[in-house]
C-alpha cells in the first residue's frame, strides 16, 4: 500500500477547509441530494462527499456506508486531492497503490473508485465527490462528464458557504468566519482551563503602497501576509482578516514564551519575504497583544477590541 502524499500547500488547504466550518456537522439535504443521485445514476454501492482533514477523511454526505470517517493514510480520496479533475481506479486489486489497502482487503472491499476533486480554487483541493463499488468497472467519457457535472454541483454548495466565512482575496477567515472559529476555541479554552491571547495586526504604510504602486500590489501584500500568517501560526491557532489591512489571530494555551516565539517567527518570515520579493517597498506591520485567562467572561469581539487598543499604542511608538 502506498500512502497518499501531502500537498505542498497543506497549511493553506487545511485552513481553508476548517474555515468553512463544516467538519463534524450534521448531514444536509443539499449534499445528500447529490450523493443519492450519484449512487442511483451510476448504480454503485457507495457514494460520498469526503473531506480530507489533517489525519482523516470525514464524510459530509454518505450513501451506502455506515462509517463517518476513516484514516487519511488509507483513503483513496487522499490520493485524489493531489490532482485536479477525476481520479479513477477501475480495479483496486490490480493497482500497486491499493491492492493491499485495508479498504480493499476488508470491508467495504473496494474494487472500483472514481473521485471528482472538490476545490475552493485552482490548486486548493479539500475533498472529493466519489463513487465506490465492489465490482471492477470502467467509465466512458459520458459517465465521466456526468460525474464532473455532479461534482460541480457540490462545489457550488461549498462556494456558497465559502462566501460567508472566507475572505475572497486571501482565503483566510473573514470577520464572520474568524468570530465563529474563535467562539469555538474560547469554549475549548474554558473547558480545558487554558489561557488565550488575541493579536491585532495592522499593515503599516499600506495606503502608500496602494497609491504609489497600484491596488494589484496592495492585493499582493495582503495575500502574501496572509500566507506568512498561515505558515507562522500553529494549526491550533485561529487567524483571519478583519477587513482592509487589519489581521487578527487567537493563540490558544498561550503564555508569554510561546506567544513571543510566534511573534519572533512572524518577524523572521516577514524579513525573509522582504529580502526575497524584489519590490520597491517593504511589508511592515504593527501588532497589539492582549492575554486573557480561561475564566474571562469577555466575548471575542471585546478581546479583539482590547488587542486593537494595544496595537495602536504600538503603532504610535514607531
Amino acid at each position: 500500500m502506498i500512502k497518499p502524499a501531502i500537498p505542498s500547500n497543506e497549511a493553506e488547504r487545511l485552513h481553508a477547509l476548517r474555515t468553512l466550518n463544516i467538519l463534524d456537522t450534521s448531514h444536509e439535504e443539499r449534499f445528500d441530494r447529490v450523493t443519492r443521485m450519484a449512487k442511483r445514476m451510476f448504480n454503485v454501492s457507495i457514494s460520498l462527499v469526503s473531506l480530507i482533514d489533517e489525519d482523516r477523511q470525514w464524510f459530509k454526505s454518505k450513501q451506502g456506508l455506515e462509517a463517518s470517517e476513516t484514516p487519511r493514510d488509507i483513503s483513496f480520496c487522499g490520493h485524489a486531492i493531489n490532482q485536479d479533475g477525476l481520479f479513477i481506479i477501475p480495479n483496486a486489486v490490480e493497482d500497486e497503490r491499493f491492492h493491499d489497502n485495508p479498504l480493499v482487503t476488508d470491508a467495504p472491499h473496494i474494487r472500483f473508485y472514481a473521485g471528482y476533486t472538490l476545490k475552493i480554487r485552482t490548486g486548493l483541493n479539500i475533498g472529493t465527490l466519489c463513487l465506490i463499488d465492489q465490482k471492477p468497472r470502467e467509465m466512458d467519457s459520458e459517465d465521466q462528464q456526468l460525474l464532473e457535472d455532479l461534482g460541480a454541483m457540490i462545489e457550488q454548495e461549498i462556494k456558497s458557504i465559502q462566501l460567508a466565512t472566507l475572505d475572497e482575496l486571501t482565503l483566510i477567515s473573514n470577520r464572520r468566519g474568524f468570530l465563529s472559529l474563535a467562539d469555538h476555541s474560547i469554549k475549548m479554552c474554558r473547558r480545558k482551563q487554558m489561557s488565550m491571547s488575541f493579536l491585532l495586526i495592522d499593515l503599516n504604510k499600506f495606503k502608500i503602497i496602494n497609491d504609489e504602486f497600484g491596488h494589484h500590489e496592495g492585493d499582493f501584500v495582503l495575500s502574501t501576509f496572509a500566507k506568512i500568517m498561515l505558515d507562522t501560526f500553529r494549526n491550533t491557532d485561529v487567524i483571519g482578516r478583519l477587513g482592509g489591512d487589519e489581521f487578527v489571530a487567537m493563540i490558544t494555551d498561550s503564555d508569554q514564551q510561546n506567544t513571543q516565539d510566534i511573534l519572533d517567527r512572524l518577524a523572521k518570515a516577514v524579513a525573509e519575504t522582504n529580502s526575497s520579493m524584489n519590490k520597491p517597498y517593504q511589508i511592515e506591520y504593527s501588532v497589539g497583544i492582549e492575554r486573557f485567562d480561561y475564566d474571562t467572561e469577555k466575548s471575542a469581539e471585546e478581546m479583539i477590541k482590547e488587542a486593537d487598543t494595544a496595537m495602536y499604542k504600538h503603532k504610535k511608538k514607531r
